[in-house]
């Protein structure tokens, strides 16, 4: 369910702003927010005009409305385009969530009254979703081919920002969330593999120990992504380097900077199996901790949304390819 006293509280300060025009709505209207955002990502009224079907000054108009509604400046207007003032930013954000959360209505009561069908917005990060979620869609639309689902890649950081800005319903992510305001449905563990060039003195070795990694360089991807925290507090914990000058992009990146004995590289089981087992010998891939060395993944969605119950049969699937398909390689949870 929507819950509208989001509007209400984020709005209650500026209901005591002085307004001078024409008695109207004390509240913004859902055109009004739509409007609004339609302009911020367009960036220029004409093109905004041209997406919402209407005139140039019906759009100035609801736009106008909306500011004094809210009695803020919310767009600069100059030869630019339309550039959002500091508390236009601010509004856009809240826009955004709530039209994300009424445009899933529609597609939450279909699912209610007939089971899964509909739209579900799916995010995913690069560095499992294209090796697991061929499976999860073969078995999804198998069981439910009514259901239409549209995936986005991003990195971890920018999917949460999404999910909870109403661009995305479920995200599918490297735990730990930082956020209070999302469900999490943990999935299954994932072994991380040691990958070393091949003339690198590991390549040869019965097995990996922390002791090893002492001294060792050791490449990581960017920030952006949950993994490069994990893999930053190993290499404190077991004395390595790694490597500040370069952050990879990809998976495929750290692969070949490893292949070429820039610094050893942890590479997801799922990754491994999908890309190099069989099908490449540019690196060597060690088994460390007796894979006990893992991330965790997960299904996430807004802590408000009203379709709990479908969001968790979709986490069981993903589960049930994890454990059927991927059996021995990754292990499921929850």
């Amino acid at each position: 369910m929507v819950s509208y006293a989001l509007v209400e509280s984020d709005w209650k300060n500026l209901s005591e702003t002085p307004r001078t025009g024409p008695l109207m709505s004390r509240e913004p209207t859902f055109k009004q927010l739509r409007y609004f955002v339609t302009l911020a990502e367009s960036g220029h009224y004409r093109k905004a005009a041209e997406r919402l079907g209407i005139t140039q000054p019906s759009l100035s108009l609801q736009i106008a409305n909306l500011e004094e509604v809210l009695g803020l400046v919310l767009v600069e207007r100059g030869r630019a385009g339309a550039v959002l003032t500091p508390a236009g930013r601010e509004v856009l954000a809240r826009a955004a969530r709530i039209i994300g959360d009424v445009g899933t209505l529609g597609d939450m009561s279909e699912r209610m009254r007939t089971g899964m069908a509909g739209t579900i917005r799916l995010g995913a990060t690069a560095t499992f979703g294209p090796y697991i979620l061929p499976n999860v869609v073969r078995r999804l639309h198998e069981r439910f081919p009514e259901l239409r689902l549209y995936i986005h890649e991003g990195a971890p950081r920018r999917l949460l920002e999404d999910l909870l800005a109403g661009r995305h319903d479920l995200i599918l992510t490297q735990l730990p969330l930082q956020s209070s305001d999302v469900t999490v449905e943990r999935l299954f563990r994932e072994p991380l593999k040691l990958a070393v060039a091949r003339t690198h003195p590991l390549a040869r070795a019965a097995r990996v120990t922390d002791a090893d990694l002492a001294g060792q360089t050791v490449l990581s991807l960017s920030r952006a992504f949950t993994l490069h925290g994990q893999i930053e507090a190993l290499c404190r914990e077991v004395g390595a380097n790694l490597l500040q000058d370069y952050e990879g992009t990809s998976l495929d990146a750290l692969r070949q900077m490893a292949a070429m004995d820039m610094g050893l590289a942890f590479l997801p089981a799922l990754y491994v199996q999908s890309e190099i087992t069989g099908r490449g010998n540019d690196v060597a891939v060690l088994t460390f901790r007796r894979d006990r060395f893992v991330r965790s993944i997960g299904l996430a969605w807004r802590a408000t949304a009203g379709d709990e119950a479908g969001y968790r049969r979709f986490a069981e699937i993903v589960r049930e390819v994890a454990a059927g398909d991927f059996r021995g390689l990754v292990v499921p949870e929850g």
